[in-house]
């Protein structure tokens, strides 16, 4: 009966979140509250781990800051993670990158395979084609018009 009680109060804080694997370059925008204030800051870095699943699933982050490499660890449906965005996608054969760790430079970053990809966790409005068509095909119809009457 617990567990029953445990999985609905999970899935009612669960987020719709894009699929990030490892490999991936993502940005992520985190809310950061200083004192009274809140701020968004951008971190964009390599996913080199995933770890758990459901709502205790975290991914962890890889980033080369002025010469130093910087990790973040992020629960996937924490409120301090505003969205997610996958920006590229790479190939990989690994399922943990902690070899990433070790190199110094342009290496650090550097996974092969990789493809331009952008995915994120907004919900994106998108006009149906059908209205789109008709306005396209009115305004082509009024130009047509304008034209025969000016000859």
């Amino acid at each position: 009966m617990d567990r029953q009680i445990k999985d609905k109060i999970q899935l009612s804080l669960l987020k719709k979140r894009p699929e990030v694997k490892v490999g991936d370059t993502v940005k992520l925008s985190m809310k950061i509250k200083e004192g009274d204030k809140s701020r968004t800051q951008m971190f964009e870095g390599v996913v080199i781990q995933k770890r758990g699943s459901g709502i205790d699933s975290t991914i962890t982050v890889r980033k080369i800051s002025y010469g130093v490499g910087v990790e973040k660890i992020v629960p996937m449906h924490s409120p301090a993670l505003g969205k997610i965005e996958v920006v590229k996608r790479g190939k990989v054969r690994k399922s943990k990158l902690y070899f990433m760790k070790s190199r110094i430079g342009k290496r650090a970053l550097k996974i092969e395979g990789i493809e331009d990809v952008y995915l994120t966790d907004e919900a994106e409005e998108v006009v149906p084609a059908a209205q789109t068509d008709s306005t396209e095909h009115a305004t082509e119809a009024e130009t047509e018009a304008k034209t025969e009457e000016s000859k």
